[in-house]
């Protein structure tokens, strides 16, 4: 399936033949019509001119929010998670030593609010700054009782079987260690 943004990619390709403008000639008909609110652009594009409600969002959203399609790189992903949480650092930077420290090969795939930890095969855990005051750790480990700081999951995120929070630096120790590793062996 694709993803939203392909799915976008492939209306902006179908604008001149479903409307007979680009987005580029679009966005300069919206440029000398002066308007800057979302739902007036859709009602001028549907009255004005013809066009589906689907594309006129896409015109309107692509009108006001230029960069929207653009990928967003950083240079500090982890920056980027830890904004405005910057009080658990330390709790996050020795958890995720835990990951960088698995006996085998480790794939760090950073999403908006977490980071996906994968072997090779498939996702084994994930780690999460949730609150200005914790991080979550998810592992993958169906068929395991959850004991001591690991708990059952539930429905905090359907990905993952166990769920580890942390507040302090203290609780991430060689059992934490274990935990990881015992998730990455069960997924590899």
């Amino acid at each position: 399936m694709a993803t939203p943004e392909e799915m976008a990619q492939t209306m902006i390709n179908n604008l001149p033949e479903k409307t007979g403008k680009s987005i580029t000639e679009w966005k300069a008909l919206l440029t000398t019509s002066g308007l800057q609110k979302h739902g007036v652009i859709i009602k001028l594009l549907k009255g004005e001119y013809g066009v589906t409600h689907g594309f006129a969002n896409l015109i309107a959203q692509l009108y006001l929010k230029p960069d929207l399609l653009e990928n967003k790189v950083t240079e500090n992903p982890d920056e980027d998670l830890l904004a405005g949480k910057e009080a658990i650092t330390e709790v996050y930077k020795k958890a995720k030593a835990l990951f960088e420290n698995v006996n085998g090969e480790v794939e760090f795939a950073y999403k908006k609010t977490y980071i996906s930890l994968r072997t090779p095969k498939k996702q084994f855990a994930l780690l999460q700054p949730s609150t200005k005051t914790r991080v979550d750790i998810g592992l993958n480990l169906k068929g395991v009782e959850p004991t001591g700081i690991v708990a059952a999951a539930g429905s905090w995120n359907s990905m993952v079987t166990h769920r580890i929070k942390l507040s302090s630096v203290e609780e991430v120790d060689a059992s934490l260690a274990t935990w990881v590793q015992k998730a990455y062996d069960a997924n590899s």
